[in-house]
């Protein structure tokens, strides 16, 4: 499954992986198209099996502040939207974390990963016990080896407790520490989107920076700190229409994967979960990764459609936004943009010269020039052909030079006009793209 990792009508951001038995679940918020605010009133989960992670199944609604027609609310005290949960398994029950705006946070119960969670209570703390005035934002919670259960929270500022493990709801006693993450002016510092991890004896946070669209980690021996910034895991706003980022890592098969969300619809909100294999090297460090198309593939066929959704590189304005549950385009395409996907495996067949690059594409009544690259700086790659956009809906094709092996590809988009009056259409919406594919 490319990037995003679900059906492409699904907005899971925040996203929360946790493997239990042999699936991966994903646990997330839930983004609602071309809203004006952030998330939903509900939470979802997906999980696809530890060996085939291209299927994923929908597992429904499993917590809800507000009824709808086939719920109840779960929150008696409050009907504001639901936050980036996360989920953890003690004594053989799954134990959900919600976050709600402005509202106390809760816990909620089930026997089964998926769900549905029932209300267990709200967390119980005295107030000196407690940071983040009771609502714990955006909290995750590690259970650790030796039983012990920890909560890490916060909106710019990191907070953390010890949960009775008895309960799983109640903070304990004079466990509250602040400023985990300490504080200051770097870009680095703490913002928000808590997540720990333990690999290989080592206590991880993931957390989102004070400045900037990325996913930094910091490290220590122990779950109370001190913790240190190690590093950028991933930064979703390189040559793309950046936004808050929030997830976190797995290990699924022996393969580590960090999970994140990109935005679509012009905005920071309509956000949709994406993957990136990552490496922890024996030194615990994880080398900063890209942004790509693949998800969990190791490339894509050229010779398939490829929604032009999945683009992973939208440059000079150009977007993803949704026109119905059926059909999402990139739109906003004006000269000089450009609309990039790593990586396609093109294959070994080094006998040809040609091969046919097409364009499904909704017209705009203006013509352009896609200039087809591979590899390079997006602009500063290989031109490899170019093909001609009419006025009309349509496919649109041309020859270009054979190419083999695996490369990023590139689509600059110009308007053919070179005269005094040119200028008139350098901010013109071109076309919008639908689709791409390479024929030999």
């Amino acid at each position: 499954m490319p990037n995003p990792i679900l059906p492409l009508w699904e907005y899971i951001p925040d996203g929360e992986p946790r493997v239990f038995g042999d699936r991966v679940y994903l646990y997330g918020s839930h983004d609602r198209v071309s809203c004006e605010s952030f998330c939903d009133f509900k939470l979802k989960v997906w999980s696809a099996s530890v060996n085939d992670l291209n299927n994923w199944q929908c597992h429904g609604d499993s917590f809800h502040t507000r009824p709808d027609r086939d719920h109840d609310s779960d929150t008696p005290w409050t009907d504001h939207e639901l936050f980036a949960p996360d989920v953890v398994c003690n004594n053989g029950k799954y134990y959900l974390y919600a976050y709600i705006v402005a509202s106390k946070g809760c816990v909620g119960v089930s026997d089964r990963p998926e769900g549905p969670f029932k209300l267990l209570d709200n967390y119980r703390y005295d107030e000196a016990d407690a940071g983040d005035e009771g609502i714990f934002n955006d909290a995750g919670v590690l259970v650790d080896d030796d039983g012990k259960v920890y909560i890490y929270y916060g909106f710019e500022k990191s907070h953390f407790n010890e949960i009775n493990p008895e309960n799983m709801c109640e903070i304990i006693k004079g466990s509250y520490i602040e400023d985990m993450i300490p504080k200051g002016t770097d870009p680095a510092c703490f913002f928000e989107a808590s997540s720990p991890r333990k690999i290989n004896g080592k206590y991880y946070l993931i957390y989102s920076p004070r400045i900037g669209s990325r996913l930094e980690y910091a490290i220590s021996d122990s779950p109370k700190g001190p913790f240190k910034h190690m590093g950028t895991i991933i930064d979703n706003g390189i040559d793309y229409p950046g936004g808050n980022d929030h997830g976190s890592v797995c290990q699924i098969n022996g393969q580590w994967y960090v999970f994140y969300h990109r935005m679509t619809n012009g905005s920071i909100m309509s956000r949709r979960a994406c993957a990136e294999k990552i490496e922890i090297l024996p030194d615990g460090t994880i080398p900063q990764v890209e942004m790509t198309s693949l998800g969990f593939e190791e490339s894509l066929n050229p010779y398939k459609i490829t929604p032009a959704e999945i683009a992973c590189v939208l440059k000079g304005k150009c977007l993803v936004t949704e026109k119905d549950s059926f059909t999402r385009v990139v739109t906003n395409i004006k000269t000089g943009s450009v609309i990039g996907f790593k990586y396609f495996d093109f294959g070994d067949d080094y006998s040809s010269k040609t091969m046919e690059f097409s364009a499904l594409v909704t017209g705009l009544g203006c013509p352009a020039e896609v200039h087809i690259m591979i590899d390079g700086d997006d602009e500063n790659g290989k031109e490899i052909g170019v093909c001609e956009i009419g006025t009309h809906d349509g496919e649109y094709k041309a020859v270009v030079e054979n190419v083999c092996g695996r490369h990023s590809v590139f689509l600059k988009v110009n308007h053919p006009y070179k005269e005094w009056f040119a200028h008139v259409f350098d901010d013109r919406n071109l076309f919008d793209l639908i689709s791409v594919m390479f024929k030999k």
